[in-house]
């Protein structure tokens, strides 16, 4: 956490001799050499759960005393969850397919796996499907919102899109052009869908903190959108008011409880309406380091001010020291989600948990390039796992 100056210390000291370690001594095992590589990429608290699960099985299984019949317990029970997963992304794609977005809006990216992906590292228990299948169909619809958004529309196209959203109105919607219509119904059928089923659970208040959550983030995207079309550079304080929201981390961690049950209480959600700490730091990390890794391309397609183009137009710096800058402020923002976890008192740690794990997500596929919107492939071969 904050002021742990020791730890800091211990981290730079362990990690610059594991490294030499590997580097340096000929006589080290190979799968041993591997797992020291492995932690040193991929630090088991910032990793997703289900896939250091999976690692750990390979390394256990070569383990000369590795115990064969907890060994076979736990692949069984991976491969039985796996199922349920398998299941629920097919009736998830069915869905997709249904909407012919490649059809009707050929611009967007096609993502509903990877998106799947993206949400089962928020909740892999099977007791979460409901929650799992309601954010998997939130972020899809966020990824064709966000390409609207990016690509296609004058700024006048936008206020009546922004202004649909907001007004949540199917009436609204009908003044839209064709493709923002198909959107715009697509985006009110999946809260509708929610809401009918979380009616008959006596839950359906949670539907309507999702709503606010996602006219709040369309606001933002509309906000950059403008930035673009006037072509102005936004201060850093500016820019992190807007772009911790078009992360689009604080409207899916919002909607990451609803279908928790009575976990999600009333007050809960009004805990996220207070916007914590927490949810400002998973924020943080998603904003800086898809800006870290995606500068160049957004900026080659076109594309509003990055954190780097903001903080060098009013700091200066080159991009190398813009870097590293981010990346000590997301390693202050992991801190802060450390004391979060460590000390939960406002909401239950089974709620903080979907927050930490969106941070994680990032972690693993943000780690060297954007993997979402370059590396559809990259998705495809974890998933695999």
């Amino acid at each position: 956490m904050h002021g742990e100056d020791i730890l800091d210390e211990a981290l730079v000291f362990t990690t610059a001799h594991l490294e030499s370690l590997v580097s340096h001594n000929p006589h080290l095992s190979n799968a041993f050499a591997r797992e020291v590589m492995h932690s040193l990429k991929q630090p088991i608290h910032k990793g997703l759960p289900r896939l250091e699960a999976r690692h750990f099985i390979s390394v256990y299984q070569e383990d000369d005393s590795h115990d064969g019949t907890l060994l076979k317990f736990v692949k069984l029970d991976f491969n039985e969850l796996q199922k349920v997963h398998q299941k629920e992304l097919s009736d998830i794609a069915r869905w997709w397919k249904d909407l012919d977005f490649a059809t009707k809006l050929p611009f967007a990216r096609d993502r509903v796996v990877e998106c799947y992906f993206w949400i089962l590292g928020v909740y892999f228990e099977p007791q979460y499907f409901l929650a799992r299948r309601t954010l998997t169909k939130v972020i899809a619809m966020t990824s064709i919102i966000v390409d609207i958004y990016d690509l296609y529309d004058t700024l006048e196209e936008l206020v009546l899109f922004t202004d649909a959203i907001e007004r949540w109105d199917i009436s609204a919607v009908n003044q839209l052009s064709e493709y923002m219509r198909v959107c715009s119904q697509a985006l009110i059928d999946v809260y509708s869908e929610i809401e009918d089923i979380l009616t008959k659970e006596g839950n359906s208040y949670q539907v309507h903190y999702a709503k606010i959550a996602m006219k709040r983030q369309v606001r933002a995207y509309f906000d950059e959108a403008k930035w673009f079309h006037e072509d102005y550079i936004p201060t850093m304080e500016e820019y992190m008011c807007v772009a911790l929201a078009t992360s689009a981390y604080p409207m899916l961690a919002t909607t990451s409880l609803v279908g928790m049950g009575e976990l999600a209480t009333k007050e809960a959600f009004d805990w996220v309406c207070s916007e914590p700490k927490i949810f400002r730091a998973a924020s943080t990390i998603c904003r800086l380091t898809d800006d870290i890794v995606s500068n160049k391309f957004e900026q080659k397609r076109g594309h509003a001010a990055s954190a780097v183009e903001c903080y060098m137009k009013q700091y200066g710096g080159s991009e190398e020291e813009i870097d590293a800058e981010f990346g000590k402020q997301v390693c202050d923002a992991w801190k802060d989600i450390n004391e979060e976890c460590l000390s939960p008192t406002t909401v239950p740690m089974s709620l903080l948990t979907r927050v930490l794990n969106l941070a994680r997500v990032i972690d693993v596929l943000y780690k060297d390039e954007d993997g979402y919107t370059r590396d559809a492939q990259r998705f495809c071969n974890l998933a695999a796992h």
